[in-house]
């Protein structure tokens, strides 16, 4: 841990414990360097973490104040999760689409959604890019590069990989329909029928129907809430099953949370590569974070072109423009070939739009202002959980993304849950539909990057009552 995040966690567990109040000032930067023995500039990121996680807001020319928002958090998940050690034939298309169709209206109160709200977003400055990019649009860029996708858009990709040390060719990219199209593809690259998958438990329902559609098994591997897959775990899951893919995401684990430590991630990718199985890397959530950088993926650590890194605009700047990529390491022509005979290119107008906003700039400006904005959110939602759920009700906490994993008391019900729910115009995400084997009976997700308002405020409470 750094010096940085010492203090700020000292910090945090004095406003926790009440010694420092709402509306107390922190001490001055001055102060803290003299006392802590650190310097001005690790002070700044203490406080800038702590304002990041909505504890404490700056006043200008007077410092940094406790906000009055500060109080106490529902008990953390700890424990991993438990699957049997099985092969597992998947089968929750249905469960999952009876739960998606219920975050569809604008009179739900969507906490059940996979999606940020969209009030969120630079919409109006992307629109002044589709414009621009429609103006100025040559007829041959329509052809140009159709498979993989517009080069000028691969080469700002690129760019934002090397900045985080990260040596992946823009020629080594190809642009997909979102980042769903971007896993399916991979997914049917290092695959056949019949072939097992390592996923997650829990893992990203997505993950799940795909290898429905696709005729493959799936085997849970356990799974811890803060830091991700259990690596003696997956490494006898490998020796027993003899997979042909590992599916995971490794930065913000949807529905978890979780952030696997970089060590791990090392650990992960040389476990891999022992036994030459390809990992499908699902980083959609990786521009999220709360803390002082962007966490590295496993492919930051990869040799051997096995780590097939998918990710997307969609959750961090455009979530209608479905435009996502895969950076398939060694697989990338047979991903651009499955590319061709299943969609064959992605539309031309929306990769230059897109491609324009980055190189025009105010992307990392519109994402340090959204990251801020969703550290306040998931830091009110914690709250209301528990101010309003049940006693034993735990929850992950995570460190970046938009999702919470909620753990109720043994004996609840979440499908149940989920339907009473919507009878008061509330949708969740069931635990069942995370799971091949339909295990977290007890267990939902919630999404803390809606709207908070008072209606949010009131579907919590509703939400702790019913779970009562």
């Amino acid at each position: 841990m750094k010096r940085y995040e010492i203090l700020a966690q000292d910090i945090e567990a004095s406003i926790r414990a009440g010694v420092l109040k709402p509306g107390d000032k922190l001490p001055s930067v001055r102060h803290s360097c003299q006392s802590r023995g650190v310097s001005a500039s690790t002070v700044f990121q203490a406080y800038y973490l702590l304002e990041a996680r909505g504890l404490v807001r700056a006043r200008e020319r007077s410092g940094y104040f406790v906000c009055d928002g500060a109080a106490p958090l529902p008990p953390p998940l700890q424990q991993p999760s438990a699957p049997a050690d099985a092969s597992i034939a998947v089968d929750v298309s249905a469960l999952v689409f009876e739960v998606l169709q219920a975050s569809t209206t604008r009179e739900v109160v969507a906490l059940g959604s996979a999606f940020p709200s969209p009030l969120l977003f630079p919409l109006a400055r992307l629109g002044q890019s589709v414009g621009a990019a429609a103006q100025a649009l040559d007829p041959w860029s329509t052809v140009d590069d159709l498979s993989q996708g517009n080069l000028g858009l691969r080469r700002q990709i690129a760019l934002r990989y090397l900045a985080d040390g990260l040596q992946v060719p823009s020629e080594d990219i190809v642009m997909t329909h979102g980042a769903l199209e971007a896993l399916n593809l991979c997914l049917a690259a290092v695959t056949r029928p019949g072939d097992t998958v390592l996923v997650e438990a829990p893992t990203f329902y997505a993950a799940l129907q795909a290898l429905e559609r696709m005729g493959l098994h799936a085997i849970e591997v356990p799974t811890h809430p803060g830091q991700g897959m259990d690596l003696a775990a997956l490494e006898r899951a490998i020796e027993r099953h003899r997979p042909k893919a590992c599916w995971l995401m490794s930065n913000f684990q949807n529905p978890l949370g979780s952030l696997m430590p970089e060590a791990k991630k090392r650990d992960l990718v040389a476990l891999l590569a022992r036994h030459q199985l390809p990992l499908i890397e699902d980083d959609v959530y990786a521009e999220l974070y709360f803390g002082d950088k962007r966490p590295l993926p496993a492919k930051a650590f990869d040799q051997e072109g096995l780590v097939l890194h998918c990710s997307s605009f969609s959750k961090c700047l455009a979530p209608g423009y479905r435009l996502g990529w895969a950076a398939p390491g060694r697989f990338t022509q047979a991903v651009a070939r499955h590319k061709l005979t299943t969609t064959l290119g992605v539309a031309t107008p929306v990769q230059l739009a897109l491609a324009d906003y980055l190189r025009r700039g105010g992307y990392d400006k519109h994402l340090r202002r959204l990251r801020q904005t969703l550290a306040t959110r998931k830091l009110r939602m914690l709250q209301a959980i528990a101010r309003y759920f049940p006693p034993g009700t735990r929850t992950t906490q995570p460190e970046g993304g938009y999702f919470l994993w909620v753990e109720l008391p043994a004996g609840a019900d979440s499908l149940r849950l989920h339907r009473q729910a919507l009878e008061h115009g509330i949708s969740i995400a069931p635990g069942p539909i995370f799971s091949a084997s339909r295990s977290f009976q007890h267990c939902l997700r919630l999404n803390y990057g809606q709207e908070w308002d008072a209606r949010t405020e009131a579907a919590l409470q509703t939400l702790g009552r019913l779970a009562q």
